[in-house]
């Protein structure tokens, strides 16, 4: 991991390939973390996390999660996430990364102690600084 890389790995869930896209180009050119695996679907990120659970190494240390997908929505994995041991839990933090403007989205995001973070589409750079910002102050 390069000095200025803040994870050694990022998880986006999204079911959108260009907002998937934007998402890891936009951390790769802020230089935020060694390693980005996506998913398209909350499904496969909750069954990679449930595979790892117990290789530490292997778990992302921040996710990025849109709010509305097919089949399973980001408060559906939220509410999953929860079930989830403490260990890995612990180790991932997770950012809400969704389109929605709606304010009952926003307060329902935010109710959830394991999200840090909810961020507007698409994300961008300015974005990820005042992430790695907020972060910093909270560790």
């Amino acid at each position: 991991m390069k000095s200025s890389e803040f994870f050694k790995l990022a998880m986006i869930v999204d079911d959108n390939e260009i907002d998937n896209l934007v998402g890891t180009k936009m951390i790769e050119h802020a230089l935020c973390a060694s390693k980005i695996i996506n998913f398209y679907c909350a499904q496969s990120a909750l069954k990679y996390l449930n595979k790892n659970i117990y290789q530490l190494d292997q778990i992302p240390d921040i996710i990025f999660l849109d709010i509305n997908m097919p089949e399973m929505n980001g408060f559906e994995f939220l509410d999953r996430f929860n079930a989830l041991p403490r260990s890995l839990k612990d180790k991932c933090k997770i950012v809400m990364l969704t389109s929605s403007i709606d304010r009952s989205d926003i307060n329902n995001t935010l109710s959830h102690s394991c999200v840090t973070n909810f961020i507007s589409k698409p994300l961008s750079i300015k974005a990820l600084h005042k992430l790695k910002e907020n972060l910093v102050s909270i560790d």
